[in-house]
């Protein structure tokens, strides 16, 4: 059941030294009914996050019908008072390919999936969103504005890509924020006071501040980052030390994807870091793994009370991610909790 909520709408506005902006979520967002909580104990709210989401080949037959798209496992996503995934494609029909090896565009019922599979929110600070260029990263933004699907991670300026979303769940302001930290053309795509493109990692001062504003104006603050090594279980330096700088800046929970499997989490202090999701509805069979799942985070007014990753693999057939059962299940939770030891992590909040 989703929860209602206040969307806040907030000026935007962002430099190096400050960034104290919000995005203003578009009309028609999603609403929800909300239980009352007493005072003394707010209702518990429950975040959830996929990983990286596309429709290319065998995932684009999906969009015939983009109600049923994502499949049963929307069930999981809907539930969840805030469920987000990494939207990895452009959302264009127009555009020149990057001088890159992968290009991946979809139509503008692709929002119409995300949407009914139950997802709030999406990153598209990814090194896909670019792909047809600044005139694809045009549409995709202004596609997702027309579905009222909030996007962060990337505008028109560095002031819309830096932004946060920000939105209020029983009382409690949760902020959202995407960067990309894959190397594949950063700094031709990033984005700058005058140039459209995406929130990098390396922009790293500029981050910061996002970070620190969101903090500000929201007792929560999640961060979305693509980042790590495709193939690699455990996360790279760059990845740990931009982890501790969105600890230090004030991120409650810090998610990613990108390496095509899952890898690790665990405590940096009182924030909560997912260093990969892998895979989640994806265009080919990957020779990496198919193994997936839905991190599931219980807040406790502002406060993570509990963690939890909801075991899925992805479907050789359709591309689709579907709930593991049984021994499956068994044998991905374990697998997850054993790259536990290459995070560099805590086990609890320190």
């Amino acid at each position: 059941m989703k929860w209602a909520r206040s969307f806040v709408a907030l000026a935007a506005t962002l430099t190096v030294a400050a960034c104290d902006a919000a995005r203003t979520p578009p009309a028609g967002a999603p609403t929800r009914s909300s239980p009352a909580a007493s005072p003394s104990h707010p209702a518990e709210i429950t975040l959830a996050f996929a990983g990286d989401v596309h429709f290319a080949d065998r995932t684009a037959d999906l969009l015939r019908d983009p109600a049923t798209a994502f499949g049963p496992i929307s069930s999981i996503l809907s539930a969840a008072d805030l469920a987000m995934v990494n939207l990895e494609t452009a959302v264009t029909t127009r555009g020149t390919p990057e001088p890159k090896e992968f290009h991946f565009r979809a139509p503008a019922s692709t929002y119409d999936a995300v949407k009914a599979a139950g997802v709030d929110v999406v990153t598209i600070a990814n090194n896909h969103a670019l792909d047809y260029g600044r005139t694809g990263l045009a549409d995709t933004v202004d596609a997702a504005r027309a579905a009222g699907m909030p996007a962060v991670g990337a505008g028109a300026d560095a002031a819309a890509a830096y932004a946060p979303w920000i939105t209020e769940i029983r009382g409690t302001r949760i902020a959202v924020l995407g960067f990309n930290q894959v190397s594949e053309l950063w700094s031709e795509w990033r984005a700058t006071d005058s140039r459209a493109g995406i929130a990098m990692t390396r922009d790293l001062p500029r981050a910061v501040a996002a970070v620190r504003a969101a903090r500000s104006q929201a007792s929560v603050v999640v961060v979305y980052v693509h980042w790590g090594t495709e193939g690699e279980a455990c996360p790279p330096a760059e990845a740990r030390e931009f982890a501790g700088e969105m600890a230090r800046a004030g991120a409650t929970l810090v998610v990613g994807t990108h390496a095509h499997l899952l890898l690790g989490d665990g405590w940096l202090g009182h924030t909560f870091v997912q260093y990969g999701l892998g895979n989640f509805l994806w265009w080919r069979d990957d020779a990496y793994s198919n193994d997936t799942g839905v991190l599931r985070v219980t807040l406790d007014d502002s406060a993570i009370s509990k963690t939890e990753l909801v075991p899925a693999t992805i479907s050789r057939r359709t591309g689709r991610p579907e709930l593991a059962d049984g021994e499956n299940a068994a044998r991905i939770r374990k697998e997850y909790a054993d790259l536990h030891a290459c995070t560099e992590l805590a086990s609890r909040p320190t």
